[in-house]
C-alpha cells in the first residue's frame, strides 16, 4: 500500500478557546498540528498532550504573531518538525473595546499588529511556502456587519482580513490553494465574555435565532470542513457562523 503523507496545519492562538478546539478537531481528522501560543505555554502544551494522548500528532510552538518576525519563525518550526505545511489557520486575535474617541494609539496599534499584521504575515508566508492544493483559513468576525459602538478598531482590523482573503484567493487559485475566512458571531469564550455582565450576555444571546451562544466546537467543525479536500470548490468566501444573528 502506498504511504500517504500526513497533512500538517499551523493553528495560531491554539492554547485555548476556539483555537484549542480547532487544533483538537484537525488532529482528530488525521492532521499533524502546530499549536501556536503567545504566552499560554502550559495551556498550549496541554492541548498538544491531549492530542498526542488521543493518538494524534501535535507540537506547541511559541510565537507572538504581533511581532514582525513571528510568522516566519513559526513556519520554520513547522517545516523542521513535519517537513512542510498544508494548512494555515489564522485564528489568533485580541479584542479591546472602546469608543473611537477614547481609543489611544497604543491600543489601536496593538490590535492592528495582532489582528491584521499577524494574519497578513501569515498569508504572506503561506503564499510563499504552503504546498500546492493547501488551505488558508482566516478569522474575521460577524461584528464587521454589526457596526456596533465600541467595536471600531476591532471591526476595522477584521474587515481588512476579509479584503485580503478575497484577494489572496485569486492570487493563489492557480496553485489550487483555497483561501477563506470564518466570521464567528458570539461564542462562549473568554474573548467574548471578558468585560461583559451577565445581563449583557443574556441580551446578546436573545438576538441569536438559534437561542444560544456558539461553542468553540461549532467553529472548529466549520474550519475542519474548509481544511478538508471536499471543500476544494469553496474559495474566496467569508462564512458568518453566528446562529443567524446577522
Amino acid at each position: 500500500m502506498q504511504n500517504v503523507r500526513t497533512r500538517t496545519a499551523i493553528v495560531t492562538g491554539a492554547s485555548r478557546g476556539i483555537g484549542a478546539a480547532i487544533a483538537k478537531r484537525l488532529a482528530q481528522d488525521g492532521i499533524a498540528v502546530v499549536a501556536n501560543y503567545a504566552r499560554g505555554k502550559d495551556d498550549a502544551e496541554a492541548v498538544a498532550s491531549a492530542i498526542e494522548a488521543a493518538g494524534g500528532t501535535a507540537l506547541a510552538v511559541q510565537a507572538d504573531i504581533g511581532e514582525p518576525a513571528a510568522m516566519g519563525a513559526l513556519f520554520d518550526a513547522a517545516e523542521k518538525a513535519f517537513g512542510g505545511i498544508d494548512i494555515l489557520v489564522n485564528n489568533a486575535g485580541m479584542m479591546k473595546l472602546s469608543p473611537i474617541a477614547e481609543t489611544d494609539d497604543a491600543q489601536f496599534e496593538r490590535q492592528v499588529a495582532i489582528n491584521l499584521g499577524g494574519p497578513f504575515r501569515g498569508m504572506r508566508e503561506a503564499a510563499r511556502r504552503l504546498k500546492d492544493g493547501g488551505r488558508v483559513i482566516n478569522f474575521s468576525s460577524s461584528v464587521v456587519g454589526f457596526y456596533q459602538p465600541a467595536y471600531g478598531v476591532y471591526a476595522a482590523t477584521k474587515a481588512g482580513v476579509e479584503a485580503m482573503t478575497h484577494i489572496l484567493a485569486k492570487e493563489l487559485g492557480p496553485r489550487r490553494i483555497t483561501v477563506n475566512a470564518v466570521a464567528p458571531g458570539p461564542v462562549d469564550t473568554e474573548l467574548f465574555t471578558d468585560g461583559k455582565s451577565a445581563a449583557q450576555i443574556e441580551a446578546i444571546t436573545k438576538l441569536i435565532p438559534l437561542g444560544r451562544l456558539g461553542q468553540p466546537d461549532d467553529i472548529a467543525g466549520l474550519v475542519a470542513f474548509l481544511a478538508d479536500p471536499d471543500s476544494h470548490w469553496v474559495n474566496g468566501q467569508v462564512i458568518r457562523a453566528n446562529g443567524g444573528a446577522i
